[in-house]
């Protein structure tokens, strides 16, 4: 049958979308990679909505999501952070080397993800495609504020802090919806709403505040809701 095909080669446009962002993110045109890590991230939701629209989830979906995911959800960003960090005001030559700790980090979530039955539902850590649209945010950011950008310190504490993020203990709802009710998914719209509002005033420099509301709206969230 055709159709239990069609997820798994959405899939693998996303692993598609992310090689040829981490060409343009080694060869330094890291806005462009960043509109790649975008349409990778539009075929890593479809492939998920696609398996249950046919109904044809399988072990080899899964892990394939996995694969493609590490590319560019976690290789793709450590490239980038690699190079801000070659652009930075460093003074060692191995500095740079330490962003892919981010891609370590990635495996290590991704690996979890795949064995942790708490995250059927929501996230247990940091979800690598928002850990990556983060990432791929900065250089954009750079644009209007590159004094801060370009701080080897500050880029290193953003590498030690996103790593730990993917693997933390922190749970983070997700955002797929299973109904369009208000009740049912009240932080989601909210999100959403702050999100869509923050975007047009602040452009790519939204991100960070995006992040930082998703992780604090979870931590809100989950207060009131006891872990199983």
């Amino acid at each position: 049958m055709i159709k239990k095909h069609i997820p798994n080669a959405i899939t693998c446009a996303n692993l598609f979308s992310g090689c040829i962002g981490i060409v343009y993110a080694f060869n330094g045109a890291l806005e462009t990679a960043a509109y790649f890590v975008l349409l990778s991230g539009i075929f890593d939701f479809f492939d998920g909505f696609a398996a249950r629209l046919l109904n044809v989830k399988s072990n080899i979906g899964k892990d394939l999501d996995s694969l493609a995911d590490m590319v560019s959800f976690g290789f793709l960003p450590g490239v980038v952070m690699y190079q801000l960090l070659s652009q930075s005001d460093y003074t060692l030559s191995y500095l740079p080397y330490l962003a892919f700790i981010i891609t370590v980090f990635s495996a290590l979530r991704l690996a979890k993800f795949n064995n942790d039955t708490r995250q059927t539902e929501d996230f247990i850590g940091l979800n690598t495609p928002m850990n990556t649209l983060f990432i791929v945010s900065l250089p954009f950011i750079q644009k209007d504020y590159p004094s801060v950008i370009n701080s080897t310190l500050l880029l290193i504490a953003l590498t030690a802090l996103l790593s730990w993020l993917l693997v933390s203990e922190i749970r983070i709802f997700s955002l797929k919806f299973s109904s369009t009710s208000w009740a049912q998914n009240k932080i989601k719209y909210i999100f959403l709403i702050i999100s869509v509002l923050l975007i047009p005033f602040l452009k790519f420099a939204a991100v960070p505040f995006i992040l930082v509301l998703y992780i604090g709206l979870s931590i809100l969230h989950f207060r009131r809701i006891p872990t199983a």
